[in-house]
């Protein structure tokens, strides 16, 4: 049986036409041909207008331990179809890849090269499941977490959804994909000991179901935690009983020690008319510094009807819906050939086309180019174009890249490359930032938006498009296959 607890080695947690398609490649004479991969999306999840990248630092980490053990190459010898000389490579394999990617935090939209990797043909294919597996799953959830933080309004949003996730890694990894995108902690203990995302919590209903009354159990609590005292005050009867007996605690075992009591805690119930009830009931009671939180079924739709209507809540608990981000539960990148690259170093560019017009690729060796304006130091627009191209430092002209005759020129801005070296033939060349620069960045990037770009409701369309020089490659590719 295998113990899933202690597999270290993910090296072959990959799509098994990736080895075949490898084993192909070697005996076709091309193992060492150099190729090159981006990795995109078509649909930003929930319909909104940007992501937030995330993933990146386990993808690392999963490139620096890429290895065949002794196991796996009997177990590859046992499926009697690959190649005594290509189990050979793989046992001696060494990762020789140039990789570039957006660091995590930044935001991105469809279409854009997340990560582009060029290397041995062999190489460069068995990333595939990784790079998507890893980058999808946190970019979603990162992404579904600064949706529901805005909808907060400043108002802590904590990450209460282990027990829904879809798996121990998705428990640990999206909680701190949800630290990323703005959540204040997590209910995820290991997440803590893992990635230093605050581990935050009080008590369950079980903890008031196992004693005989609900005062007891809330005095049984406010005697070991006085100075972190918030009640969960909805197993029985919210207001009739659970809030007068949590203010009966504050008064006679808090306060009396020297402590504020920090508030209570509702799970269940009309959180908006609740609310406003147990917060004039904490103000009689002389607790107006007391927090009210609020941790049902929510999700950025639900915080905002809720608040709209008045509810009077200081933070929020948020489970399923953000870990699983259950209205939009797969984010949709693709891992897809661009290019390969001749002896001589020459780009040959490589197209896929599809009928779904969203699904035709955009060919060559790009660089993806960030506009700011320079007195807002808002995001006007992105640029894809090709690597050898330089970008003018003023007047530049943008156009659509399918509906061409809508066309821009744009002045008084600034740009940056998005895309940043992570390895050089093989060799890690990016410096880590820590979890928290992450998340700060993730805040700077939102704020480059204008709110109209981040509203719930149809946001507002976020410029990308191709430089002039790439979008006539992709046409001359289309033209060349027959789709004129």
């Amino acid at each position: 049986m295998v113990n899933y607890n202690v597999v270290k080695n993910f090296t072959l947690l990959v799509d098994f036409y990736e080895l075949t398609m490898a084993n192909g490649f070697f005996e076709s004479g091309m193992k060492d041909n150099i190729v090159i991969f981006d990795m995109f999306f078509r649909q930003v999840p929930d319909n909104g207008e940007y992501t937030v990248v995330a993933g990146l630092e386990q993808l690392i980490e999963y490139m620096e331990d890429l290895h065949f053990s002794d196991d796996d190459i009997e177990f590859l010898k046992g499926k009697n179809i690959f190649n005594e000389e290509f189990l050979d490579y793989l046992k001696n394999f060494k990762f020789q890849c140039d990789v570039w990617a957006m660091p995590e935090g930044t935001l991105a939209f469809p279409g854009e090269p997340l990560l582009t990797v060029r290397g041995p043909a062999i190489q460069a294919q068995m990333l595939e499941t990784m790079v998507l597996l890893t980058i999808n799953h946190q970019s979603m959830i990162a992404t579904k977490a600064t949706r529901i933080v805005r909808q907060a309004q400043g108002r802590p949003v904590v990450e209460f959804g282990s027990r829904r996730a879809q798996g121990y890694s998705a428990a640990n990894l999206g909680a701190r994909a949800a630290y990323i995108g703005g959540c204040a902690g997590t209910a995820n203990t290991l997440a803590d000991k893992m990635f230093g995302v605050p581990a935050l919590g009080t008590m369950a209903h079980s903890w008031v179901q196992m004693f005989d009354t609900e005062l007891e159990a809330f005095r049984a609590f406010a005697r070991v935690y006085p100075e972190n005292c918030l009640l969960l005050v909805d197993t029985y009867d919210t207001l009739k009983e659970g809030i007068p007996n949590a203010i009966k605690v504050f008064d006679e075992e808090v306060v009396p020690r020297g402590y504020r009591p920090k508030g209570i805690r509702i799970d269940s119930g009309d959180i908006t008319y609740i609310t406003n009830k147990a917060r004039k009931m904490l103000d009689d009671a002389g607790y107006p510094d007391a927090q009210i939180m609020a941790s049902n079924s929510l999700d950025e739709y639900t915080i905002r009807t809720i608040l709209h209507q008045g509810a009077k809540i200081d933070s929020f608990g948020v489970g399923e819906r953000l870990i699983t981000s259950k209205s939009s539960p797969v984010f949709g990148g693709v891992y897809k050939l661009v290019a390969n690259v001749s002896d001589d170093g020459k780009i040959i560019p490589k197209i896929k086309i599809s009928e779904n017009v969203a699904k035709i690729t955009t060919p060559g060796f790009k660089e993806l180019y960030r506009f700011y304006d320079k007195d807002s130091k808002k995001a006007i627009a992105d640029v894809i174009a090709l690597r050898d191209e330089v970008i003018p430092e003023d007047n530049y002209e943008i156009f659509h890249p399918i509906y061409t005759w809508k066309r821009k020129t744009i002045s008084n801005y600034e740009i940056r490359k998005v895309l940043v070296p992570i390895y050089e033939k093989g060799e890690l060349v990016y410096e880590l930032p820590s979890l928290d620069e992450i998340r700060e960045k993730t805040k700077r990037e939102l704020d480059t938006l204008w709110d109209e770009t981040k509203r719930l409701d149809n946001p507002n369309e976020y410029i990308v498009d191709l430089s002039e020089k790439l979008w006539q490659l992709k046409d001359s590719l289309l033209k060349k296959h027959g789709r004129n």
